[in-house]
């Protein structure tokens, strides 16, 4: 039963590989840096808080890596300085994501539609381009970007036309890559969570009308967390989806098949 056992564990062993995950500061990011580290791989962690970064690049040891994502220039460093500590790195999570308005799509200003652009979808583009070279020289590696069920479908009552826009683009930008990059056996694939606890989310979860808005729209019972997505990042980063390029897997308790 062991031999079974290990030979079904090594579809999902990471032992020996450099991964980048952004957005590890706090939540969805610290757990999928948690969660590689545990099967085996080098995580270099990248977020702009650099107490709470540290924190987890010692707890999984790693390597922090403080970083702006807004800004092009510090995006541009990541992949070498990564190289250099750790070793290639051939995984790349892009986690990091955020909303810098709640404006109806009508009154969105200008500043908050380039500010939520910039970090949502230039950046994970950006970093990929950056990690691109070293894949390519490895024979091989995995993006896995995180999007969202905003980009997949209208969520009535929440106004984020800028952030849904952002989140409909990187599954655009996955096939694109996937198809691109297929040839150096690079593989690009999209996760898009639907509602789960997290720093965007918890004044709705904290809300009464919010907690039952979502239980009401969400067919599982269960309150969906950020270990609810890491199973699925997890699979999309190393061999266990080796032929799997170019998709968008939805994980969302069931909020998009009503």
């Amino acid at each position: 039963m062991s031999d079974k056992r290990d030979k079904a564990l090594e579809l999902f062993d990471l032992t020996g590989r450099v991964a980048v995950v952004t957005g590890a500061s706090s939540g969805l990011g610290a757990a999928v840096a948690e969660t590689l580290a545990g099967l085996g791989a080098r995580v270099a962690v990248v977020a702009r808080r650099a107490d709470r970064l540290t924190e987890l690049a010692d707890r999984v040891d790693g390597l922090a890596v403080v970083c702006d994502l807004a800004d092009p220039v510090q995006i541009a460093t990541v992949a070498q300085r990564v190289a250099d500590r750790l070793g290639a790195p051939t995984i790349l999570v892009n986690a990091a994501g955020n909303r810098f308005t709640t404006a109806r799509a009508e009154d969105e200003p200008l500043d908050a539609v380039h500010r939520t652009l910039g970090l949502n979808l230039v950046a994970p583009f950006l970093l990929a381009q950056s990690l691109f070279p070293h894949m390519r020289d490895a024979g091989g590696g995995s993006v896995v970007n995180v999007s969202s069920i905003s980009g997949q479908v209208g969520v009535p009552g929440i106004p984020q036309a800028s952030y849904a826009a952002s989140k409909a683009g990187l599954s655009g930008l996955t096939t694109e890559l996937a198809v691109q990059w297929a040839r150096h056996s690079i593989r690009v694939n999209t996760v898009a969570p639907g509602f789960f606890r997290s720093e965007i989310t918890d004044s709705l979860y904290d809300s009464e009308r919010g907690a039952e808005y979502l239980r009401r729209n969400t067919p599982l019972p269960q309150e969906g967390t950020a270990k609810d997505m890491v199973g699925a990042i997890t699979w999309l980063a190393g061999d266990a989806a080796r032929y799997v390029t170019g998709q968008t897997i939805v994980v969302d308790g069931g909020w998009t098949a009503r």
